[in-house]
């Protein structure tokens, strides 16, 4: 028998079934992909979270519609309107009033009417003015009403307006066809300029007296970064007249030197009675000032995923996760805002929204050192940006688009630019390894939900994030990041900054953040109280001759709203919380603990001119009795007219009683910033974080944590590998999955 095609036979076998057994366990060895359990929450009924909502882009073309046809008067479209026109600013949702919200969502009451507030400016008229309009009912508006006056006392005047993108194009092109060409030898020569390689930054307030338009301008060469290449020519436009055939320049900055007006300035010039300083032309990715990496990619950096999908959830304008549950919104003014927060089904904040940014220059710059920026009358959730995945927020969070309507007619949509995810923070929430008597480990990870957006006005770039915790606290936080403000480095420069580059002063400055918090602990009606500590001295009882300096605790009730205002640098209690006129198991009056991280600079002195307007800023803390008609800390014509503020905080301040009422926190936080040299290219988040923490002060019984279901306890005795004892030993199975990452999408550059 011929053995050779049997053992052929054999071995074609053995390969086939070695290759079958191959496949089979490298199958079994491949992760799955990540399944989705969905979270359990209970939702709110009939959506009702939809009465604090942003207003639909069909809510906002009616609108428009609707004061297009029912004004009387012409509206030019805001992005190509004159001075001297008409225009709608912009259009936002008007929340309804507390006490008809609560009725609706505590007592069955009815819905309120859905409106939309209008700010529009009236430039052809005999009398300019600013008028905020309430248009309404929402989806098919049947009236308007004027609230200016109920608002503000009165009307708002014109010059108060802030700024159009149109009438920074229109100075734009007056500098560019009258100005520039008034010093022709100058402009080529010195500035090489050639119609399109200068850039402007706009200086702000505009002047020192109300009434006042007039504004600093400073040039950079127009690359990548243009904030950090500063070419030394300032000019100041007063563009104060509705009449665009008269702005003129009032004065001219070159180099540590003023002159009446560009015609001065070449005639010096061409007579070689100027310091020349000559920047080098700096390439189009602007060199030193590039966010372009220096180092080719490498290993990638860690992601997150979620091995059984999200455990929140978002419904319309609503969230919930753990125990949480807040309706969301972005105003155009003012920014990120939250409505109806609530933990464990109760409610702990009707309102926490951002109030207001603002900056403080120094310099020995025109531009520079007057520079005063209100960010809120830019727009914070107007310049709202798009979020890149993996970047801004983490690759797998949750985007959700945010609408405005502002500087046209039509509603805008920027995608993606508001984002929610639960980030594990890599830390224990709480633990505890006991290694004495008992032997047991207890712990809980610390993972919270995040709410994001980002606002890029101008050169800075600023974080916003609420973030819930497990515990029932709730922090809000600021990070700043984008590129640093600069001045032309000159003279005496170094009294105001750190050089940077070669011509680059980067300038100091404070920032301030302002947050409303609308506490209701328990109910709506709470007090002020404060907790802290003192050194007592006693006799130690079991030996009399000896002494003994014991910490006790201090309590004091803060019975008005003078005693509840925190000048910035002051002492202020370590514990203060709002009070509810309910107890806890153990007697206490149930509270939430307010908690600051700043470190601001100083505030602006207050015999400033213009410090009523920024008087929020006095304040680490002011607690006040809500109003209606106190819905902000500022105004966003406070910006063009801080002389005259049309909001004045300090005036919120008048020793009224704030025991048992609804009361309202005003939060202020910040840093100073002198930029220094690794703010080249870009200034870092690290360390440039502030903001506040909300957190159960005798609120609850217990650390609510407890009953999170990620807690993780074993002892000694127990199999600690064992899933049923310790969820972490089924990590190998649980979280052995394949994420499913959707391809990479950016929408931030389409209809700029």
């Amino acid at each position: 028998m011929n053995l050779k095609p049997v053992l052929i036979l054999l071995g074609l076998a053995l390969a086939t079934i070695f290759a079958l057994v191959c496949v089979l366990l490298t199958r079994e060895r491949s992760p799955r992909t990540c399944q989705h359990v969905p979270p359990e929450q209970e939702e709110m009924e009939d959506g009702q979270s939809l009465v604090f909502a942003d207003l639909t882009a069909e809510e906002m073309s009616q609108v428009v519609r609707y004061l297009q046809g029912h004004l009387g008067v012409p509206l030019v479209e805001a992005s190509r309107a004159k001075p001297s026109e008409n225009c709608i600013a912009w259009v936002d949702v008007q929340v309804p009033a507390k006490a008809e919200v609560l009725r609706f969502l505590d007592s069955g009451g009815a819905r309120p009417p859905r409106e939309a507030l209008a700010v529009l400016y009236f430039g052809k008229q005999p009398e300019p003015n600013i008028t905020e309009l309430v248009v309404g009912p929402l989806p098919r508006p049947a009236y308007h009403r004027d609230v200016t006056v109920q608002k503000y006392g009165g009307k708002v005047p014109y010059h108060r307006r802030p700024t159009l993108a149109v009438e920074y194009k229109q100075i734009g092109g007056f500098l560019k066809s009258q100005v520039f060409p008034s010093a022709p030898a100058f402009m080529q020569q010195v500035m090489e300029y050639d119609g399109a390689n200068l850039a402007t930054v706009t200086a702000a307030p505009r002047g020192f007296q109300s009434g006042d338009r007039v504004t600093w301008f400073v040039l950079f060469q127009n690359v990548s970064g243009f904030f950090l290449h500063p070419v030394g020519l300032e000019v100041l436009v007063d563009h104060s007249s509705l009449d665009i055939s008269e702005w003129a320049v009032s004065r001219v900055f070159y180099n540590g030197q003023y002159y009446r007006d560009m015609v001065q300035l070449e005639s010096a010039y061409v007579q070689g009675q100027i310091s020349v300083e000559k920047v080098r032309k700096a390439p189009w990715d602007g060199d030193f000032s590039s966010m372009k990496p220096r180092a080719p990619a490498a290993a990638l950096f860690p992601l997150q995923f979620e091995p059984q999908g999200p455990r929140y959830s978002v419904s319309n304008n609503q969230v919930f996760f753990q125990g949480w549950s807040f309706a969301f919104g972005m105003s155009v003014s003012t920014g990120l805002r939250l409505f109806d927060i609530r933990h464990k089904g109760e409610r702990v904040a009707y309102e926490i929204s951002v109030q207001e940014a603002m900056s403080v220059y120094g310099s020995n710059c025109p531009g520079g050192m007057s520079t005063r920026y209100m960010d809120g009358s830019f727009g914070l959730g107007r310049y709202t940006s798009p979020l890149v995945p993996g970047v801004d927020c983490p690759y797998l969070a949750t985007y959700v688009d945010t609408l405005s309507l502002s500087d046209s007619l039509r509603p805008q949509k920027r995608k993606a630019s508001l984002c929610i995810f639960e980030q594990n923070l890599g830390s224990p929430l709480r633990r505890h390894y006991s290694n004495l008597q008992s032997l047991y480990y207890g712990g809980l990870v610390n993972s919270a939900l995040v709410l994001r957006s980002i606002t890029t006005v101008g050169n800075y770039d600023y974080v916003w994030d609420f973030i819930f915790y497990q515990n029932g606290a709730l922090e809000g936080k600021v990070q700043a990041t984008g590129y640093p403000s600069s001045s032309f480095f000159h003279g005496d420069g170094l009294r105001y900054g750190n050089r940077l580059w070669e011509h680059t002063l980067g300038t100091i400055h404070t920032h301030f953040v302002n947050y409303k918090v609308d506490l209701d602990v328990a109910g709506v009606k709470n007090s002020l109280m404060a907790h802290d500590m003192a050194f007592e001295m006693a006799r130690a009882p079991w030996s009399p001759e000896q002494q003994i300096e014991r910490p006790r605790l201090t309590k004091k009730v803060l019975d008005t709203e003078d005693q509840a205002a925190f000048l910035l640098h002051s002492k202020m209690p370590r514990y203060i919380y709002f009070a509810a006129n309910s107890k806890n198991k153990w007697g206490h009056q149930r509270g939430y603990r307010i908690q600051i991280t700043s470190s601001a600079g100083d505030h602006i002195p207050e015999a400033s001119s213009m410090e009523r307007a920024i008087s929020w800023a006095r304040y680490q803390l002011a607690v006040t009795q809500r109003k209606e008609e106190e819905p902000t800390s500022t105004s966003i014509y406070n910006q063009n007219d801080p002389w005259t503020p049309t909001v004045a905080f300090a005036d919120f301040i008048n020793n009224e009683t704030i025991t048992n009422q609804d009361l309202v926190a005003w939060i202020t936080a910040g840093f100073l910033h002198i930029p220094h040299s690794e703010d080249i290219p870009n200034t870092v988040t690290v360390g440039n974080s502030v903001g506040f923490l909300l957190r159960p002060y005798n609120y609850y019984d217990l650390d609510p944590s407890i009953y999170s279901q990620d807690g993780v306890f074993f002892t000694r005795e127990q199999d600690f590998t064992a899933c049923e004892i310790n969820p972490l030993a089924c990590l190998p199975k649980t979280a052995s999955c394949l994420p499913n990452f959707p391809p990479f999408t950016f929408d931030g550059f389409r209809n700029m």
